[in-house]
C-alpha cells in the first residue's frame, strides 16, 4: 500500500457500467446486459429507478463461482437468449464489469462464436463495451457505450440523407426531448444518441409494455454514417478517439465539438454550430427565450451577483454550469469531479476566463469527504450540483440547487431542463429563489416581500 495512500470515503460517481447501461437504454427496444455477478444489475436497476421512477429491466449472466474460475461465456450466451425469448428486442447491449474484466473474459470473442452458434436465428445486434468499474466512472462507461454503438452498428456509409448526428451526452430527458424539438424548429433532423426523452420519462400505459416506447431506433443508427455531420458536445471522457472521430475517420461525417448548452454563451456556441446545418435562421422561439432570459439576469443580479458556490459532478455538466454561473455574476469558489481528469481544470479555466477574475479550487478525482473539508475553509452560500451533496448543505446551512444526476431526494429530476435560453432561465430562476427562501428564512422580521 502507498504511504499516503487515503481510502474512498464517499466517491463522487458512480460505477462505470451504469453509464453504459444508461446509454443502452436510450436505444430503441434494446436491454442492457451486464456480464457479471447479479448483484451488479440489482445495484444500477435500484439507484437508476429512484431518479427515473420508470421501470428498469437490466439482464445479467450472473456470473458465480464456477464461472469465475472457467470463465462467462456460457452464462452470456444463455442469458442472451433468454433475452431473446423474453422480448422483442432489437439490440442488446453487453457491458463488462469489474468480475468478468479481472477474470478476463474475450466478450466480443463470445459474441461472434454466439452469432456462429446461432446464425439461423434472427438476431439482435450484438454490442460490447468494457466497462471496469475499477478504473473509470459512469461516465467513461457513457462515452465507451456511445463509441461503441458507433463503431460496431455504423458498419457503412450508406446513402448521404442530410441528417445531423447529435451525441449529447448524459443530460435529463427533458433536456432530449428539448433538443429533439430544437432540432425540428431550426429545420434540422437529428439523429440523437442516445436518446432518453420517452424510455426514462414516458408515460402511463393501460397495459403491460415489456420494453418502454422510445429511444433511438437502431436503423437510424446504422444510418449515421450518411450523416451531414456530427455535433457532440463535451470532452467525450477524454476517449482518444470519440463516437464523432469514429465517424469522421471511418465515414468522412465531418465532427464538431462545443461544450453543453448550459446558459447565455454556451447555447449562443451550440445555435453557431447548429446554423452550419440549417436551412432557416434561429428559431423565433428560441431567439425571444435568449431576450427573456437576458431580461431576466438583468432583474435577477442584485440578488445573485457575488455569491459563492461549489459546483460538484460529472466534468462535462460541471464545467457547463460553471460558465453559466460565471455569466450571471457567481463565484464559484470550488469545482470538483469524481473522474480523474487531466484535462478538466483546463476546461473550467477556460469556460470562466472571461467572467471571473477569479479561479475557484478545482480538483479532479475528488471524494465528497475532501469536498466537505476544502468547502468548510470557502464559506460558500450555494451548492450546485446532484443529491449527493444534501449531508454537506446541511452541514454548512447552504441551499443545495439540485441539477444532474443522481436527484434521490426530490420528485420530478427526470424533468429538470438544463440546456438551451429556456433550460438557462428556469435555473436562473431556481438560483435566484434559493438566495431568497435562504435570506427569508433567517430575517428575524420575516418580510413578504423582497
Amino acid at each position: 500500500m502507498a504511504e499516503n495512500y487515503v481510502s474512498t470515503t464517499n466517491a463522487c460517481k458512480m460505477c462505470t457500467p451504469m453509464g453504459a447501461a444508461l446509454v443502452f437504454k436510450g436505444i430503441e427496444n434494446a436491454v442492457p446486459f451486464l456480464h457479471g455477478s447479479q448483484g451488479c444489475a440489482t445495484y444500477m436497476r435500484r439507484y437508476i429507478i429512484s431518479h427515473y421512477r420508470e421501470p428498469v429491466d437490466i439482464a445479467s449472466s450472473a456470473l458465480g463461482e464456477k464461472s469465475a474460475v472457467y470463465g462467462g461465456g456460457p452464462n452470456l450466451k444463455k442469458g442472451i437468449l433468454n433475452v431473446m425469448r423474453k422480448y422483442d428486442v432489437s439490440l442488446v447491449g453487453v457491458a463488462t464489469t469489474c468480475l468478468t474484466e479481472t477474470i478476463g473474459d474475450d466478450v466480443g470473442r463470445y459474441l461472434n462464436e454466439f452469432r456462429e452458434e446461432f446464425s439461423d436465428l434472427s438476431l439482435p445486434e450484438l454490442v460490447h463495451v468494457s466497462t471496469p468499474s475499477y478504473s473509470g466512472t459512469h461516465m467513461e462507461g457513457w462515452h465507451a457505450a456511445v463509441r461503441s454503438l458507433a463503431d460496431q452498428v455504423v458498419k457503412d456509409k450508406g446513402r448521404a440523407h442530410g441528417g445531423v448526428n447529435l451525441l449529447p451526452g448524459f443530460l435529463s430527458p427533458a433536456d432530449y426531448r428539448f433538443l429533439k424539438a430544437l432540432g425540428e424548429r431550426a429545420c434540422v433532423r437529428f439523429t440523437m444518441l442516445p436518446d432518453l426523452s420517452e424510455t426514462m420519462d414516458g408515460v402511463i400505459w393501460d397495459d403491460y409494455h415489456s420494453l418502454p416506447d422510445g429511444g433511438t431506433p437502431v436503423a437510424e443508427i446504422r444510418a449515421m454514417g450518411g450523416a451531414a455531420g456530427t455535433v457532440e458536445f463535451g470532452m467525450s471522457g477524454g476517449l482518444p478517439e470519440s463516437a464523432a472521430g469514429v465517424l469522421e475517420r471511418k465515414f468522412g461525417v465531418p465532427a464538431r465539438r462545443t461544450a453543453m448548452p448550459i446558459g447565455l454563451r454556451a447555447t449562443d456556441q451550440f445555435m453557431d454550430v447548429l446554423a452550419e446545418f440549417a436551412s432557416c435562421d434561429m428559431p423565433a422561439k428560441d431567439a425571444f427565450d435568449r431576450g427573456r432570459l437576458l431580461d431576466a439576469m438583468v432583474d435577477g443580479h442584485k440578488y445573485i451577483f457575488g455569491k459563492r458556490a461549489v459546483v460538484y459532478g460529472e466534468e462535462d455538466f460541471v464545467v457547463a454550469l460553471c460558465s453559466f454561473l460565471g455569466e450571471i455574476g457567481v463565484q464559484p469558489v470550488l469545482v470538483a469531479t469524481g473522474a480523474k481528469s487531466d484535462r478538466f481544470k483546463a476546461a473550467v479555466t477556460n469556460a470562466l476566463a472571461e467572467v471571473c477574475q477569479t479561479m475557484p479550487v478545482i480538483r479532479d478525482d475528488a471524494d465528497f469527504k475532501d469536498i466537505e473539508d476544502e468547502a468548510a475553509e470557502l464559506n460558500p452560500d450555494l451548492l450546485v450540483g446532484h443529491s449527493k451533496g444534501y449531508k454537506l448543505a446541511r452541514a454548512k446551512n447552504i441551499p443545495l440547487i439540485r441539477v444532474g444526476f443522481p436527484i434521490h431526494d426530490r420528485f420530478g429530476g427526470q424533468r429538470i431542463l438544463h440546456v438551451g435560453y429556456e433550460g438557462a432561465l428556469a435555473l436562473y430562476d431556481r438560483l435566484v429563489n434559493a438566495v431568497l427562501e435562504k435570506s427569508q428564512d433567517e430575517c428575524p422580521v420575516g418580510y413578504g416581500y423582497l
